[in-house]
């Protein structure tokens, strides 16, 4: 695959995966946000949560289970930091979750998949 398609189907995961936390109750506050420390694919509230996504498409489900690794949550850690002041408030709770998707199955969320500083 290369690099413009893996990065369609990049930007068609990220679109099923704010379909679906919006299904769930979750307003989605932005998506795609860069920063000098890294990206966020989603950030999306649900009452006094904010929650930074990581989303990843793979090919097969066994595939989709593997596709996050520490490294990466780091970096979406320190994108989180960086973009915190932007969305939340004094009260709210923070954290990094990840989206994982792949044909014929439902996504597969893991809430609070890193502790960030605060």
């Amino acid at each position: 695959m290369n690099r413009a398609e893996a990065e369609r189907r990049g930007r068609r995961a990220e679109t099923l995966a704010a379909w679906w936390l919006r299904l769930r109750g979750w307003r989605i506050l932005g998506r795609r946000l860069r920063v000098s420390a890294g990206e966020v694919d989603i950030v999306a509230r649900k009452r006094r949560t904010v929650a930074f996504c990581e989303v990843k498409w793979r090919a097969t489900a066994t595939e989709r289970d593997w596709a996050v690794d520490e490294r990466r949550l780091q970096r979406v850690a320190r994108a989180a930091e960086a973009l915190a002041p932007r969305f939340v408030r004094p009260d709210d709770e923070l954290r990094i979750d990840v989206l994982l998707l792949a044909p014929g199955t439902l996504p597969r969320r893991i809430a609070n998949a890193w502790q960030p500083l605060r």
